[in-house]
C-alpha cells in the first residue's frame, strides 16, 4: 500500500466511504508524483509536519487541496506553493461569511458587484486567500483579513495588499469549481 500507517488511520476516520476513497486516491496520487520527482518509490516518501500541520518532504515544495471529486496538487523544487479548490455554493455568500473573514476592502468590492457575479467573486477571493494561507503554512494564525486579493470575475488574480514577494494565479477548473495557486517569488 502507498499510504503510511498515519495516513491509513486518517482515512479510517472518514465516516463516508466516498470521502475516505477520495482522500486515499488523492494522497496516493500525491505520493506517486512526489516519489517520481524524488526518484524513490511512492511508499518511501516521508512527510513531516510544521507546527501548523502543513506537510513537508525533503527537496520538494508541495501542496494539495480537494473539494468533492476534484483534487489539485502543486509541486515545485524552487518555490513554496499553496493551492485551493472549492465547489461553488451561493450559500456561502448569503451566510455573510465575507463580512466575517474578508478585509473591509474585499467586502466592499464584493458587495458592489451585481448579485449574479457575487458567487464567482466570493470563490475567487476565497480560493486565492486559502491558497496563500496554505502556502505560508501558518494555518489560521494568518488572518484572512490581513491581506487583500483581487476578486472581480474576469479580473486577473493578484495581491493588492499584504503579500509582498508572493504571486497568485487562477487555475482553470471544471464548471462549478474555483481554484487558485500561490507561489513565493522565484523563477
Amino acid at each position: 500500500m502507498l499510504l503510511s500507517a498515519e495516513e491509513r488511520a486518517r482515512a479510517a476516520r472518514f465516516h463516508v466511504d466516498r470521502d475516505r476513497n477520495r482522500f486515499i486516491a488523492a494522497r496516493g496520487h500525491l505520493r506517486e508524483l512526489l516519489g517520481g520527482m524524488l526518484g524513490i518509490p511512492p511508499a518511501e516518501v516521508e512527510f513531516t509536519y510544521n507546527p501548523y500541520g502543513k506537510p513537508e518532504t525533503a527537496g520538494v515544495q508541495f501542496n494539495m487541496s480537494h473539494s468533492e471529486w476534484m483534487a489539485l496538487i502543486a509541486i515545485s523544487r524552487s518555490r513554496v506553493v499553496g493551492v485551493d479548490v472549492e465547489r461553488k455554493n451561493r450559500a456561502f455568500v448569503d451566510d455573510r461569511i465575507p463580512e466575517r473573514f474578508f478585509s473591509p476592502a474585499e467586502v466592499q468590492a464584493l458587495r458592489a458587484l451585481p448579485e449574479g457575479q457575487q458567487t464567482e467573486a466570493f470563490f475567487n477571493c476565497w480560493t486565492r486567500k486559502e491558497a496563500y494561507v496554505k502556502a505560508r503554512g501558518l494555518g489560521l494564525s494568518l488572518a484572512l483579513d490581513s491581506f487583500d486579493v483581487s476578486l472581480a470575475p474576469g479580473e486577473p488574480a493578484r495581491f493588492l495588499r499584504g503579500a509582498e514577494g508572493w504571486e497568485i494565479e487562477t487555475v482553470s477548473a471544471p464548471e462549478g469549481f474555483a481554484a487558485a495557486v500561490v507561489g513565493s517569488g522565484g523563477e
